[in-house]
């Protein structure tokens, strides 16, 4: 039997797989792409999960990823809001304030992480429902902004970083699902 030392060879080896690295790299952005497109907000999903490095590369991954997105997301929304409690003038809005940074404080300090940890052991139902619960977290404290009447510049920014927060457990709550049903 004549033994083949191109096949055999480090460095024959080293080129198979830079030319299979492309391929790899385009399946999972295919999946990212797949999963993004039954989700409620392509764009924003795409925009959440493209510029993660290294891609991820399976569904529950993917998941989990969408997961921490909506982590780092509340906990800089967190960080927003006790900003405005130190510098508010108005003490109908800094009630309204102190009420969004209770509700969002579990979320961000104990549920999420739990949800996550709990995807890492199959436990999806219960992340979804974690998601969920942030989702109406976030709506709560929107009305209590609303309710308080608060109209400033400050008011804006938090509407928008509600509004983005409950996008974004759309989104995880979607991936989750895409994963249930075996994408």
């Amino acid at each position: 039997m004549k033994n083949s030392s191109a096949v055999t060879s480090p460095s024959s080896l080293s080129l198979f797989l830079l030319f299979l690295l492309p391929f790899l790299a385009q399946s999972s952005d295919d999946l990212i792409d797949t999963i993004c497109k039954a989700t409620p907000f392509f764009d924003l999903c795409e925009a959440s999960l493209r510029p993660l490095s290294p891609s991820p590369p399976d569904t529950k991954s993917i998941a989990s990823a969408m997961a921490n997105v909506v982590l780092g997301n509340m906990t800089d929304t967190l960080g927003y809001i006790q900003s405005l409690i130190r510098h508010s003038q108005d003490p109908a809005a800094e009630r309204a304030l102190a009420q969004c940074a209770e509700v969002y404080r579990p979320v961000v300090r104990f549920n999420i992480p739990q949800a996550i940890e709990a995807m890492g052991r199959g436990e999806f139902g219960f992340a979804m429902y974690v998601l969920g619960d942030a989702q109406k977290q976030s709506d709560s404290c929107q009305k209590w902004i609303n309710s308080a009447g608060a109209d400033d510049e400050s008011s804006v920014p938090l509407t928008a970083r509600n509004k983005l927060v409950k996008n974004l457990c759309d989104v995880a709550i979607s991936v989750i699902k895409s994963l249930m049903n075996g994408r």
